[in-house]
């Protein structure tokens, strides 16, 4: 069952911790995310139930991420946000200096957010200033044969990217695509795709989104007008 949405509240994202994810522990960053998540699905007023009914993610697996006893996947961490209406960069912790007047439109290097999925091998660092609802610009660090998860994703948008050292297997409707430094992508999200790196050094790779929220959210703007 794909992931469905609902509609976002009109005070949709919880008040950002103070605290920087460079200073976390994975463990502390397990809590830190479960903790958005909860207060993000109780101010929808939402139930556990509700929400894995939208995002085919399970209750256990819901409850054991808002608790900080587990690393959800890629996957699943995708279809979470599609069936909140948020984009995915709403899960990385805050940047250091959120406050200053640069961060508007600049990312430092050393002030990038970080969201470290343990389990899987993939850590991925936000390049965009802020989160967006019209386009997520990422780099994905992927450690020997790690994966973005066993099962292939599908949703609405559109994804590209590029291959900045090492490799990535990348499957589009289940066909696989090896692709070496320098090589690019974009496809659309609603075609089922799944990634891994199946070689024995890490891999760096830009990875942009696209994501369905920001054309709903357009959708309305557009239909308020009206």
């Amino acid at each position: 069952m794909k992931g469905k949405t609902i509609p976002a509240g009109r005070n949709s994202r919880p008040q950002s911790d103070s605290i920087s994810a460079a200073q976390m522990q994975p463990e502390a960053e397990d809590r830190y995310l479960g903790r958005r998540l909860k207060a993000l699905r109780r101010e929808r007023g939402m139930s556990l139930q509700t929400l894995a009914m939208h995002s085919s993610v399970s209750i256990g697996m819901l409850s054991q991420i808002e608790r900080g006893l587990s690393t959800p996947s890629v996957r699943s961490l995708r279809l979470i946000a599609v069936a909140l209406s948020i984009p995915i960069s709403w899960f990385f912790a805050p940047a250091k200096y959120e406050h200053e007047l640069e961060t508007r439109y600049v990312v430092r290097r050393g002030e990038r957010r970080l969201l470290k999925l343990n389990p899987n091998g993939v850590m991925k660092e936000l390049l965009s200033p802020r989160a967006s609802d019209l386009v997520e610009l990422y780099e994905l660090t992927l450690e020997p044969n790690c994966s973005s998860g066993d099962d292939f994703i599908n949703h609405e948008g559109e994804k590209a990217g590029m291959v900045i050292s090492g490799s990535l297997r990348l499957w589009i409707d289940e066909m696989p695509y090896l692709l070496k430094e320098g090589d690019s992508f974009q496809f659309p999200s609603m075609l089922r795709h799944r990634f891994d790196n199946p070689a024995g050094s890490s891999s760096r790779v830009v990875w942009v989104v696209a994501p369905a929220v920001g054309r709903a959210a357009r959708q309305r703007k557009a239909s308020e007008q009206k």
